[in-house]
C-alpha cells in the first residue's frame, strides 16, 4: 500500500496494525482499531469508529457518528474473538451500529453487497444480511437474525432475534416481526402480519411475470381458508407448482425444518396483493 493513496485526518487514530487499502479516505476524529480492514476506496466522513475483527468492503461509504464492529451486545459475549464483515459498496449513513459476533454462535455478523443502512439503524451480533438489502432509519435486527437479499425494511420497524426474512420481501414501517417471512412477503403492523406479496420489489429485481403470476397463484392457495396447516399445503402444492423456481423456493421455505420456524400470518382481511403500492 502506498501511503500517497490514503488520506487520513490529522485528527483521526488508525491504530497500528490496521490495513487500509488504496484510496481509503478517513475524515476528522475517526477511529480505525489495530484489528480492522479497509477496502480499496472505502470512505469515512468524520466521527466514525470502525474497531474488532471488523472488514469494510470494497467502495463503502460511512457517515458521521456509525460504530461498526463493537462487541455484541450479549450478555453471553465475554470477550472472545469474534468477527464483522461488510461487503462491497455499502452505504452506512449517520449513527448506525453494527455489532460482531459471538462465541457461543456464528462467531460473525455477517453484511453483503450494495446494501443502505440509513441514519440509526442497528445490525445485531451474529445475524446474516444479504445483497441489495435497504434498511430504513431506525430500523432494528437482533441476533442471530437473517436477512435475504433485496429485502426492504421500512422505518423504525424491528425483527425479533432468530427470525429469518426471506428475500425479496418488504417490511412495512413500524412493523414489530416476531415470526419468519416468506419470500416475496409484504408485512405489516405493530405485531406484522403479512398482508400480500412484495409485487414491486419483485418486478424491480427483473423477476419474469410468469414466475410473479406464479407466485401469486401459490401464495392464494397457500394462504387460503382451509383446515389444512400452511406446512401441509407447502407440501402439497410442490408438485402442481414444481415448474417454478420462484415457487418452489418459498414453499422450501415453509418446509424447511427449524427449531424457530413461526411464519408471519395473514391479516384476518380478505388477501391482497397491493399492487398500487
Amino acid at each position: 500500500m502506498d501511503p500517497k493513496q490514503v488520506e487520513v485526518h490529522p485528527s483521526a487514530v488508525v491504530e497500528s496494525g490496521a490495513e487500509l487499502a488504496a484510496g481509503v479516505k478517513i475524515g476528522p476524529f475517526c477511529h480505525v482499531g489495530s484489528e480492522a480492514k479497509l477496502g480499496e476506496g472505502v470512505e469515512l466522513l468524520s466521527h466514525v469508529c470502525v474497531i474488532g475483527d471488523t472488514t469494510v468492503g470494497a467502495g463503502s461509504k460511512i457517515f458521521p457518528n456509525a460504530v461498526i464492529g463493537s462487541d455484541a451486545q450479549n450478555v453471553a459475549y465475554r470477550g472472545e474473538k469474534t468477527s464483522l464483515v461488510v461487503g462491497k459498496n455499502v452505504l452506512i449513513r449517520e449513527g448506525v451500529t453494527m455489532n460482531r459476533g459471538t462465541g457461543n454462535s456464528r462467531g460473525t455478523t455477517i453484511v453483503g453487497d450494495d446494501c443502505i443502512f440509513l441514519a440509526y439503524s442497528h445490525v445485531a451480533h451474529d445475524s446474516i444480511v444479504g445483497n441489495n438489502v435497504t434498511f430504513a432509519n431506525n430500523v432494528m435486527i437482533g441476533g442471530h437474525c437473517t436477512i435475504g437479499e433485496r429485502v426492504i425494511i421500512g422505518g423504525g420497524a424491528g425483527v425479533h432475534q432468530f427470525c429469518t426474512v426471506g428475500h425479496h420481501a418488504f417490511i412495512g414501517g413500524i412493523a414489530a416481526v416476531v415470526n419468519d417471512v416468506i419470500p416475496f412477503g409484504m408485512v405489516v403492523g405493530s405485531r406484522a402480519f403479512l398482508a400480500g406479496l412484495n409485487l414491486v420489489g419483485m418486478k424491480r429485481s427483473g423477476m419474469p411475470r410468469e414466475e410473479i403470476n406464479a407466485v401469486r397463484a401459490a401464495y392464494k392457495e397457500l394462504f387460503a381458508e382451509s383446515d389444512r396447516t400452511l406446512r401441509e399445503k407447502a407440501g402439497m402444492l410442490k408438485s402442481k407448482f414444481a415448474h417454478s423456481a420462484a415457487v418452489t423456493d418459498m414453499l422450501d421455505f415453509i418446509l424447511t425444518d427449524s427449531k424457530r420456524k413461526f411464519i408471519t400470518p395473514i391479516t384476518a382481511q380478505k388477501t391482497r396483493d397491493h399492487e398500487g403500492i
